[in-house]
Order: C-alpha cells, then structure tokens, then sequence
C-alpha cells in the first residue's frame, strides 16, 4: 500500500500515529507494552501511514517511552519505508554533546527516516530525578536548540553559553539527511516566533477540545505569524489528536475511556500532584479538565466511518494542518482491537479524507 498523503499545491497531508506506550494497570507488563509499541510501527507502515511518533517520559506508567531515539533505531530494523519521529526529545534531560551522537546514530540506523520533535519539558517529577531545575528548562531548551543547529551542521563545533561549555568537537557519526526535519511542540511566543524565524515545524494540539478550542488555536497561530510579519502557511503544522473508527458501541466507550484516563493523569503529572499507592502507577483522578464520555465523542472524531471522516474535514478546514498524528496505544486499550483500527484507518478512513480534500482543492480552482 501506498503510504496516505495529499498534495495539495504546496501543502501534503500526512498522517501518523502517535505512541505514548501506557501501562494503566499491572495486567500490562512493561514488555508487553514495548512490543505492542514497535508491532503498532510495523503495522501502521503496512497501512500506509506516513511516520510513527515516540514520546519520552520517565519514572511513570504514563508512558513507558523513555528513549524515543533508541525505540527509533529499533523501529528502523523493523521498517522500510516509513519515517520515525521522537515527540518530543525532553532537551533539559539531555547533555547536548550526546544528544548529538545519539540524533546522527538514529538518522544513520533509520537510513535518513528520522523526523526529530524537541520540547523543555513539564514534568516536576522527573526533572527532579534527572537533578535538573523546571524553572530553567525554557533558558536550557533554547540553548541546545543553538547546540542542535550548530553541531548537526558543521563537523568541528563549539559552544559556550549560561549552561553549556563545549570545546571545539567533531560529532562522529554524521546525519545520513542533510538537515533533519525538526519540530518543535510549544506554545510559548518566544519559542513559537523563533520556530517560525528558522522555519520550523510545529507540532500542536487542543487536547479534548473540539472546533472552538481548533479555532482558537488557528487564530493565536495566526496571529503571532502576521506580528512577526511571517506567512503561516509556509509552516508545517502538525496535529496531535485522539480519533477511533467503529460500528461497536464497546470499542467505543473503551477507546474513550483510555483516553479519559491519559488526561487524566497527564493532567496530575502537570499539576505535580502525582497521587500514587505504590510510588509508580498514578491514581486516576477526576481533573478540571473532565470531560464526559458522551462530551469527548461530540469533540473528537471517534463514531461510525463516515463521522470520522466527516469531523476530520470539519478540524482539517479550520486549523489547517499538514500532518496528523492519530494517537493509538492509549491506557489499555486492546492491542488486537488497536491494530485492527490502524489498518481501518489506512484502508479506509484516510483515503476517503485525501478524496475529498483534492475534490474540494479542484472545486476552489475551477
């Protein structure tokens, strides 16, 4: 199968899935959620899906993803086509001169598949475990995104800033891609006008927000784009979301809940609540972000085919992204039942969304 995208004039469509790797309960273990990360990879690149995502956290059963380069150069010996993408590399957690290595390695490993999604962070919990300081993880963030511009592009480099002193240093292995793809996930001004001064792209989100929360989104883009006099639609954008196609009330009600359950202790881990029993698995908490079961379908596009599609259109018109990244392996969801809706959305739902986009691209222009 060819993979699923649209061109549209400048503009492709892409689609990706999205893996956080949660553990929800002890009936998972920890290599049972591993290998459902990489057999989703597999299957979402038979599908035609466009690249697969890996988030990093740590310390947690929120996600078991705590290397999203070395799952990368694991996925790449399982792959051929289809490219990988960390989302995001927490950059305060890192030393910037093994960060390097480590990107080279994966892109080298992936044969120039690598798609790199960087971010500050916002976990007290694990900051706290690395030794590191939240309250200066935007200054750092920024200094190793100087580090990455500079290091990945020039054999011999140095560096000296507030936090970082390298001497004069030749990363070995080299990218196989001449400039990597970079995405940054932030929505912070200053970084968002940098990413759009170097022309990056930007990885976004509205959560469990439905059409009024993606209009609010478009227009804050918007809006600082045309401050900083730049064109909005010469950045890729990329879409986070939550999507699940069926005819069974069940899988439904189940995929739901998983993703309930993730905002929820998303939420907790935010708001350095961190309620644990046992020091690892994170209480679920109703949070002021709750949303019914019944209030999460009305925002999202889960329901029958046809309301997918429909409600992919619908988010597509008004926030205009280039790429988005379905998220899969959510709480507990049923790895059989995840793989199965994978293939659907491959075999399916984003043909018929490509269909349309370039039915509606021709209507504009005749």
């Amino acid at each position: 199968m060819q993979p699923a995208n649209h061109n549209n004039g400048d503009i492709i469509m892409e689609f990706g899935v999205f893996i956080l790797g949660q553990q929800r309960s002890y009936a998972q273990t920890s290599q049972s959620v591993i290998h459902n990360t990489i057999e989703q990879t597999v299957v979402a690149e038979q599908a035609g899906f466009n690249a697969a995502w890996y988030a990093e956290h740590h310390f947690n059963n929120y996600s078991l993803s705590p290397s999203p380069l070395m799952t990368i150069a694991h996925a790449a010996a399982r792959t051929r086509t289809i490219r990988l993408g960390s989302a995001v590399c927490i950059l305060p957690l890192y030393h910037p001169a093994r960060l390097l290595a480590e990107i080279g390695l994966a892109d080298t490993l992936s044969e120039g598949r690598l798609e790199l999604g960087i971010g500050s962070g916002y976990q007290q919990f694990e900051f706290e475990r690395f030794g590191c300081k939240l309250a200066n993880s935007g200054e750092i963030f920024h200094e190793m995104w100087d580090v990455i511009n500079h290091g990945l592009g020039q054999k011999v480099f140095e560096h000296k800033s507030k936090h970082f002193e390298i001497p004069p240093t030749s990363i070995a292995i080299r990218m196989v891609q001449e400039k990597v793809p970079l995405w940054i996930t932030s929505m912070n001004p200053d970084t968002l006008g940098r990413a759009f001064n170097e022309n990056v792209n930007l990885f976004t989100t509205v959560l469990h927000g439905g059409a009024d929360a993606l209009r609010g989104l478009r227009a804050r883009l918007e809006g600082l784009a045309t401050e900083l006099g730049k064109d909005l639609s010469t950045t890729r954008i990329g879409f986070l979301r939550c999507g699940f196609a069926s005819d069974n009330e069940s899988e439904i009600r189940s995929y739901l809940d998983s993703a309930r359950w993730a905002r929820r202790i998303s939420e907790s881990l935010k708001d350095r609540r961190m309620d644990m029993d046992d020091g690892y698995l994170v209480k679920e908490t109703p949070c002021a972000a709750d949303m019914t079961l019944g209030q999460l379908r009305a925002n999202l596009p889960v329901g029958s085919i046809n309301e997918v599609v429909d409600k992919l259109l619908q988010e597509i018109e008004i926030l205009k992204p280039n790429h988005i990244a379905l998220q899969t392996q959510l709480g507990d969801c049923d790895q059989k039942m995840m793989l199965k809706q994978i293939e659907l959305w491959g075999d399916k739902i984003i043909p018929t969304v490509c269909k349309e986009l370039a039915r509606n691209e021709a209507a504009v222009l005749a």
